[in-house]
């Protein structure tokens, strides 16, 4: 098989064990071509993993990158003008991989030519966890194929389930742990990731997937692209607490954002209605407390972003938000060289 270089690219932001982990597994894939891409947005690392990175990239296993900044979109963004693939993979920095991984993401585009994107199975840690307390029967948690209101951009978020999906499968989104794009979606269609979604940017994947599905491209679901997310309690968003007043209405933001720009009118409102059904008042798949305080309390939150969105959208008139991109200039190269060796296409 004529294998497609793959750029990995780890957006990572003061993770330090997990970091290193995650990296071990990459370099142990079982593929020929690949190059490690790390963007480093941690001021100071650990002395121990400071020391580990450093040997990785002097070493030219890694090409590592520091920022001093914050952004997850920023940070796909700098590493994709950087990266050498036809394959461009991200995955996050906490998670466990099997020695197959990139194999099973590169076989994809090779078989499949219609496929611009592929999005892999997520096995989120604790919900492994609570399979195993339920003597390890996780049928409660899997199904074969989505249902049809799974491609309905207004309420498809709370049908899609690429946790547990079992079969392969045409998909509306990714999930922003485990997905790769040829590199055409962003130097041929000029789609990038919107650094306008802050915080633990959540729906920035689905905003660029609903742009990706204007092309000629689609999304495909392969079970077998797997990978364990751990979903560490510090690093990554987590440094930002789910309880404070900036996450809670940062969540909201993002969900009205990519609604705002994507949807139709009625897709918006069905969009909206699901997301105060649920977050707002607690119903299911959310299943949060439903006290009438917390209620108010949620409510608040999702109005307060609602408004921040359409500030966000009336401020796009004369900036467009990509302050991350705009500020990378000239291409700086890297702390370390970059290994052209492993170039093979």
């Amino acid at each position: 098989m004529n294998y497609p270089f793959i750029s990995v690219i780890i957006p990572t932001y003061r993770r330090e064990e997990p970091l290193k982990d995650t990296l071990e597994d990459l370099l142990q894939q079982d593929y020929p071509n690949f190059e490690i891409l790390v963007i480093d947005q941690t001021l100071n690392h650990q002395p121990e993993i400071q020391a580990y990175l450093e040997k990785l990239a002097s070493s030219q296993k890694i090409t590592w990158f520091r920022v001093n900044w914050a952004s997850l979109p920023g940070a796909r963004n700098y590493g994709v003008r950087r990266a050498k693939g036809r394959i461009i993979l991200f995955i996050d920095d906490d998670v466990q991989l099997p020695s197959e991984y990139l194999l099973s993401h590169g076989r994809i585009y090779q078989e499949k030519t219609e496929v611009g994107a592929v999005a892999g199975r997520v096995l989120d840690r604790m919900k492994l966890s609570d399979s195993q307390k339920l003597n390890n029967d996780d049928s409660i948690y899997t199904l074969d194929f989505l249902p049809p209101e799974a491609m309905d951009p207004g309420i498809a978020w709370y049908h899609i389930d690429l946790v547990h999906t079992t079969q392969p499968q045409q998909v509306i989104s990714t999930r922003g742990c485990n997905m790769s794009f040829r590199r055409e979606i962003f130097n041929q269609y000029n789609i990038w990731f919107d650094e306008r979604f802050r915080g633990s940017a959540v729906r920035e994947e689905s905003d660029f997937c609903l742009r990706l599905r204007e092309t000629k491209y689609k999304i495909w679901y392969d079970p077998k692209a797997y990978l364990v997310h751990l979903g560490e309690e510090t690093g990554g968003c987590h440094d930002i607490s789910t309880k404070s007043f900036k996450y809670q209405v940062t969540f909201y933001h993002n969900h009205f954002l990519m609604a705002i720009k994507n949807l139709t009118f009625n897709q918006q409102l069905r969009l909206y209605a699901k997301l105060f059904d649920c977050h707002v008042l607690g119903n299911p798949p959310c299943n949060k407390g439903g006290s009438p305080l917390k209620i108010i309390v949620r409510g608040i939150f999702y109005t307060l972003g609602f408004v921040d969105a359409l500030k966000t959208i009336i401020q796009s008139r004369w900036n467009d938000g990509q302050k991350y991109s705009r500020e990378d200039n000239n291409f700086p190269k890297p702390l370390f060289g970059f290994n052209e060796s492993k170039l093979s296409q």
